[in-house]
C-alpha cells in the first residue's frame, strides 16, 4: 500500500492554478480533525455533570477515536490510491461531519462513545487521502517538502488550540457545542474539494487489507477494553485476564497474517530498520505520557482547582506552546548533536515534566506547583516529535513513503490511546483504593458508593447533595484519593518515557543515511 503514490494520469499543468487554494483546504480538513483529539479534554468534566460519565466511560469516549482512526488508517489510505483520492477525502469529510452530529446529540455515553468511533472512520479515510492529495498536487520536491511542512504545522496548531476552542464553546454553549463546530468546517471543506481538488488514483497499488485491518482492531479493542475495565471489574477477574489474553493472540494473528500476507497493510521488513522501529516506539511512548497528562489534567485543573473550562483550556496553553517551541528548535538540535540525542532528549524532558507534576500532586496544589512540569512536557514533545518523524519517513523507500507516513500516524493514535488507558486505570485503582478506606465504617447505601467510586466528578456532586459536615469531609477524602492517583499514574508515564529514553541512546541510529530505493519507484 502506499498513500503517497505518483499521480498518474493528469500533466504537472492542470494542478498548478489552483494547488495554493487545495493545500488550504486540505489542510482545513486536517486541522479540525486533529482539533478533536484534544478539544475534548476540557469537556469531560461536563460530561461527567451532564452525561454521569465514570472514569472508564470518558476513557472510551476519548479513546474509541483513537481506536477506530489507528485501525483504518492504512486501509483508508490504499482505498484512496486505489478508488480515487478527491472521492475518499469527500466521503471522509462527510462521515465525519455525520459522527459530530451524531456525536453532538448523543443522550447517553454508549451513543457518544458509538459516534465518536464513527468520527474516527471519517478521520481514517480523510487524513491519509490528503497528504496523497498534496504529493499529487505538489510535483517538484522542494514544493512538497514546503507543502507537507505546512500539512505538518496545521495539525500542531489543532492539537494546541483544541483545549482554548473547547473552553471557549463550553463558556457559552452546551457540551455538545464541541463537536457540532466541526459541521460547518467540513461543509465548507467539501465544497472546496469538490470545486478545486482534482481526482486521481493509482490503478496499480496493492488491494486492500481487510482482514489484518480487522485483527489489528480487535486485538487493539481487546487490549483497551482489559486496560479500561481492570479497576471496576477487577484485576484478577476472568473476563479481564481473558481478554488480555484473547488480545495478545490475536495481535499475535495479526502479526503473523503481514508476514505471510501478499499485500500486507504495514511491511514488516521496514521493522529491520531500527531508524523506523525504535523512532516509532518512542514516537508512541511519548505520546503515552503525554495524552495521559492531558486527560487527568483537565479533571485536575476544573474538579480540584476549580477553574471553568476555559480558564482550564488556558492554563492547558503552556504545553502548546512549548510544542511549537520544541518542534522549530528540533532541525537545529537534530544538525548540531544527532537525531539520537534530540530525540533522548525530548523524551527525558517529558519523563522530568511528568515526574516534576506527580511529585506536585498534594490535596492542597496549585496551578503553580505544575507549570514547571507542564513546560517541561510541552518542550519534550516538540523535541522529539518531529526528529522521530523525519526518522521514520526517511528510513522506508520513496515509493512507500505513504506506507511510512500512515505507520507514523497509527503509532501516535495508538500510543495515545493506551496513554489514556493506561495512566487513567491506574489513577482510578489508586483512586478506589483510597475511597474504599474513606468510607469504611459509614453506612453508604451500596449504589451511592458505586457512584463516589466512578469518578472525583461523581464524588463531588454526592458530597454537594448530602452538605454539611459530611458532604465537606467526603468532597476532601474525594480529592485526596484523587491526588493520590495522579501522582501514581504520573509518575508510571515519567517511567515509561525514560525508559524510552534509553532504548533511544542504546538502539537509535544518530544520523539519519539514505532512504533505500523502491523497486517500484518510476524512473525519474
Amino acid at each position: 500500500m502506499s498513500v503517497l503514490t505518483r499521480p498518474d494520469a493528469v500533466t504537472p499543468g492542470q494542478r498548478d492554478p489552483h494547488r495554493r487554494l487545495a493545500l488550504a483546504i486540505v489542510c482545513l480538513a486536517a486541522l479540525i480533525i486533529n482539533v478533536d483529539n484534544t478539544i475534548l479534554n476540557v469537556a469531560l468534566p461536563t460530561l461527567v455533570r451532564d452525561l454521569h460519565a465514570t472514569s472508564s466511560q470518558l476513557q472510551w469516549i476519548v479513546d474509541s477515536y483513537a481506536m477506530v482512526f489507528a485501525g483504518l488508517l492504512l486501509v483508508g489510505g490504499t482505498l484512496a490510491d486505489r478508488f480515487g483520492r478527491k472521492r475518499f477525502f469527500l466521503i471522509g469529510l462527510t462521515v465525519f461531519a455525520l459522527g459530530s452530529i451524531g456525536a453532538a446529540l448523543s443522550g447517553s455515553v454508549t451513543t457518544l462513545i458509538a459516534f465518536r468511533a464513527l468520527m474516527g472512520v471519517g478521520a481514517a479515510l480523510t487524513i491519509p487521502t490528503s497528504l496523497a492529495i498534496i504529493n499529487d498536487i505538489f510535483r517538484d520536491p522542494r514544493q512538497r517538502a514546503r507543502a507537507i511542512g505546512v500539512w505538518g504545522g496545521t495539525i500542531g496548531l489543532g492539537i494546541a488550540i483544541g483545549p482554548i476552542a473547547g473552553g471557549l464553546l463550553l463558556s457559552r454553549f452546551w457540551w455538545g457545542s464541541i463537536f457540532l463546530v466541526n459541521v460547518p468546517i467540513a461543509c465548507i471543506g467539501f465544497l472546496g474539494a469538490a470545486l478545486v481538488i482534482p481526482d486521481s488514483k493509482n490503478p496499480h497499488v496493492q488491494r486492500p487489507d481487510p482482514v489484518g485491518a480487522a485483527l489489528s482492531i480487535a486485538g487493539l479493542v481487546l487490549l483497551l477494553w482489559a486496560i479500561i475495565e481492570g479497576p471496576t471489574r477487577g484485576w484478577t477477574s476472568g473476563t479481564v485476564v481473558g481478554a488480555g489474553l484473547v488480545s495478545v493472540v490475536v495481535l499475535g494473528g495479526f502479526v503473523s497474517w503481514e508476514s505471510r500476507s501478499t499485500h500486507p497493510m504495514l511491511k514488516l521488513e521496514f521493522f529491520r530498520d531500527r531508524r523506523f522501529s525504535v523512532a516509532l516506539a518512542a514516537e508512541c511512548l511519548a505520546v503515552f505520557g503525554l495524552m495521559g497528562a492531558l486527560f487527568l489534567s483537565t479533571q485536575f485543573l476544573q474538579f480540584d482547582l476549580g477553574f471553568s473550562p476555559l480558564q482550564a483550556g488556558l492554563r492547558i496553553l503552556p504545553i502548546a506552546v512549548m510544542i511549537v517551541v520544541g518542534a522549530a528548535v528540533s532541525p537545529m538540535a537534530a544538525r548540531l548533536v544527532g537525531v539520537k540525542l534530540t530525540v533522548a532528549s525530548g523524551l527525558v524532558s517529558i519523563a522530568a515534566g511528568l515526574w516534576q507534576v506527580s511529585a506536585s500532586s498534594r490535596f492542597d496544589t496549585t496551578y503553580g506547583d505544575v507549570v514547571l512540569g507542564l513546560l517541561l512536557i510541552g518542550l519534550g514533545a516538540g523535541l522529539m516529535l518531529p526528529t522521530a518523524t523525519n526518522s521514520v519517513i526517511g528510513s522506508v523507500p520513496q515509493g512507500d513513503s505513504g506506507m511510512g507516513s500512515a505507520s507514523n500516524t497509527v503509532a501516535l493514535q495508538v500510543g495515545g490511546a493506551l496513554g489514556v488507558a493506561v495512566i487513567g486505570s491506574v489513577m482510578l485503582t489508586r483512586y478506589q483504593g483510597h475511597m474504599v478506606s474513606a468510607l469504611v465504617g459509614r453506612h453508604v447505601p451500596q449504589s451511592v458508593a458505586q457512584i463516589i467510586f466512578g469518578s472525583l466528578g461523581a464524588a463531588l456532586a454526592v458530597a454537594a447533595h448530602v452538605g454539611g459536615s459530611t458532604g465537606v469531609e467526603l468532597a476532601g477524602a474525594a480529592r485526596t484519593a484523587f491526588m493520590s492517583g495522579n501522582e501514581v499514574a504520573l509518575a508510571v508515564g515519567a517511567i515509561v518515557a525514560l525508559a524510552a529514553a534509553v532504548l533511544v541512546l542504546v538502539a537509535l541510529p544518530s544520523q539519519a543515511s539514505p532512504a533505500p530505493p523502491s523497486s517500484a519507484e518510476p524512473d525519474q
